[in-house]
């Protein structure tokens, strides 16, 4: 079993930035793929970034492209969102995802393609 924590929420300003970090641990070595959903109370699950287990693909939103940028560091079995230039309809619970191999070029952007789901953390931009 994988568990997923993540970390870097919280409250920000319009044109603001936050770090979101996410830490494996248990069997990580069976982790492939990583990335972060967001959901938002009233909306859908969306996608919004992921990256191979290699670090030399990546997928985004287009909502964030631009602004988000994912990355990873195997030693540490944690992946992190940097997210710049925030704007209110970035508020969400921010999920990181984890999945068994194989890996996929690029990383899928499809909720049912992960097999692993930390329990969140808030990102609040308020105007």
């Amino acid at each position: 079993q994988v568990h997923l924590a993540e970390s870097g929420g919280g409250l920000v300003q319009a044109g603001g930035s936050l770090r979101l970090s996410c830490a494996a641990s248990g069997r990580t070595f069976s982790v492939s793929d990583m990335g972060w959903f967001r959901q938002d109370p009233g909306k859908e699950r969306e996608f919004v970034a992921a990256i191979t287990r290699s670090g030399f693909s990546t997928s985004y939103a287009d909502s964030v492209k631009g602004r988000f940028t994912i990355s990873r560091d195997n030693a540490k079995s944690t992946i992190y969102l940097q997210m710049n230039s925030l704007k209110p309809e970035d508020t969400a619970v921010y999920y990181c995802v984890a999945r068994n191999p194989p890996t996929a070029v690029p990383p899928p952007s499809t909720a049912g393609e992960y097999d692993y789901w930390g329990q969140g953390t808030q990102v609040t931009v308020s105007s």
